[in-house]
């Protein structure tokens, strides 16, 4: 009964675990990490972020890509990983981030390529808290899959390294920007006809890994009170028992919440049977800015003339 994710990720010496979509998506990798460092691996951490780079002070080694050790500091009033790199730096000595800016695909293709050089990882581990970026472009909603699919289109060209994953937690998190999980169902089971499937495994509360994740989550949340991560704090609500219109914390009051347990399932995949079912990631790799991306994601979904339209999910 072993998953061929975890066979896999067994043979890797050196690991990078990076967040796909922005802000707290490395969080989401956090169990994933403690079971890595447990089994001995060396792993570097990178997030593609929503902080301001500009405002830290820290180093540069190419423009669309920031180191953040404990030390860090600045004026940016927001930045979890920063946070983050000081609790892991408790528990394990010191363990810089880095910081990939939220910009278009090709300087994210970039700071990966510098990551890929420096590090020589045996594994990429792209993880993304929730499911927006299994989305391939002919759903009628996409979510909002800018910094997923310049992670996924990035991490796709580092062809030279040997496994390259996919990790999606969070199922339903999505349905607030319009995504339709049927799809998501409907792209899964086309992913495991592409044998690109690899497993799911669910979070356990008494499981040392969910400790973990908590404890970290529970720690910056501490330090950043005023934003707290609505997909993180559902995927723990869910794996402690929550059900239902349960709202962990005050920025989703006003809305209705659906938290369940498959919010606490992992998914995984090969980065390769994921970029290879997307439509449209050729059309973003020369991409240069936040601005051309988003554009060019929104232009070839307006010129989809069979999209595929909402379906519910059968209760």
């Amino acid at each position: 009964m072993n998953l061929p994710i975890f066979q896999r990720l067994a043979e890797a010496k050196t690991v990078l675990l990076a967040g796909a979509g922005g802000g707290y998506d490395l969080f989401a990798g956090l169990p994933v990490l403690h079971w890595l460092l447990r089994q001995g691996k060396r792993v570097h951490l990178a997030n593609l972020t929503f902080s301001e780079l500009r405002y830290e002070d820290c180093e540069r080694p190419v423009p669309s890509l920031a180191q953040i050790t404990p030390a860090s500091h600045g004026l940016a009033s927001y930045c979890p990983e920063l946070h983050l790199s000081r609790w892991l730096s408790d528990q394990y000595g010191a363990m810089p981030i880095f910081l990939l800016e939220r910009t278009g695909a090709a300087p994210v293709v970039s700071a990966y390529r510098w990551l890929a050089d420096e590090f020589r990882p045996d594994a990429i581990v792209l993880v993304d808290g929730g499911t927006d970026i299994l989305m391939r472009g002919d759903e009628v909603g996409l979510g909002t899959p800018q910094e997923d699919m310049a992670s996924l289109a990035a991490v796709n060209e580092l062809k030279d390294v040997p496994d390259r994953f996919v990790l999606s937690i969070g199922f339903g998190v999505d349905a607030f920007h319009g995504v339709c999980h049927a799809h998501v169902l409907e792209n899964i089971a086309a992913l495991a006809a592409d044998d690109g499937f690899l497993g799911s495994w669910s979070l356990l509360k008494q499981s040392e890994e969910f400790a973990f994740y908590r404890a970290a989550c529970d720690f910056v949340s501490s330090r950043l009170p005023r934003y707290p991560s609505i997909v993180n704090t559902s995927i723990i609500d869910a794996t402690v028992g929550w059900f239902g219109n349960h709202h962990g914390t005050k920025r989703t009051e006003g809305s209705e919440l659906f938290i369940n347990p498959l919010m606490s399932l992992y998914w995984a995949f090969t980065v390769e049977s994921v970029a290879r079912r997307n439509l449209y990631l050729n059309r973003i790799l020369e991409t240069k800015n936040y601005a051309e991306l988003t554009l060019a994601i929104e232009a070839f979904h307006s010129q989809q003339a069979n999209l595929r339209q909402w379906r519910h999910l059968p209760c």
